[in-house]
């Protein structure tokens, strides 16, 4: 009886060292290389848009089918802080060359991606900083096979993530 048992361990951990590990390397270098594309694709498009001023509706929709064409879902957050110069304004400081202070106000994704599908392009000034941010949203093979095994990937946890930011050194326009 014991040898049988012993036999059916031996064969269980054998499958597991023969078959499931080897699938989760696999996976988790699947998701490396997702992960290596979506930051890639993130900061080219946070790069270009910065250095021209603006988001064209064709560069968003190239992040876009970059992200998704690694076979996950994401969530992508963009966040452009307008510089609000408010010159005129009476200020505190020190300084006699300091009339006032710089503000920044936020424009997210909602308004971003209605600005392109009405207009095409969402213009920036020098000084805006955009900001963008990538999460799947699914759960990978990696993540389900390491849920399995390890019971630590819950439902939301991601695993493929990516941002970028940065200021505006050119004035986009129309």
């Amino acid at each position: 009886m014991s040898d049988t048992l012993i036999t059916i361990v031996a064969i269980l951990l054998a499958a597991i060292l023969m078959f499931i590990f080897p699938l989760l390397s696999m996976s988790e270098r699947g998701d490396d290389i997702s992960q290596l594309s979506v930051a890639t694709a993130t900061t080219d498009f946070v790069d270009n848009a910065r250095a021209v001023g603006k988001i064209t509706l064709e560069e968003y929709s190239k992040l876009i089918s970059t992200i998704y064409a690694t076979g996950n879902s994401y969530d992508v957050e963009l966040e452009v802080k307008v510089l609000d110069e408010n010159v005129g304004k009476k200020s505190a400081w020190t300084e006699g060359t300091v009339i006032g202070e710089n503000v920044y106000y936020s424009i997210y994704t909602s308004q971003i991606v209605e600005s392109l599908e009405k207009n095409g392009v969402y213009a920036m000034k020098e000084g805006d900083i955009l900001s963008a941010s990538v999460k799947n949203t699914n759960k990978t093979m990696s993540q389900t096979i390491r849920g399995v095994f390890y019971s630590i990937a819950g439902s939301d946890v991601y695993s493929i993530a990516a941002q970028h930011s940065g200021v505006c050194t050119a004035n986009g326009s129309y």
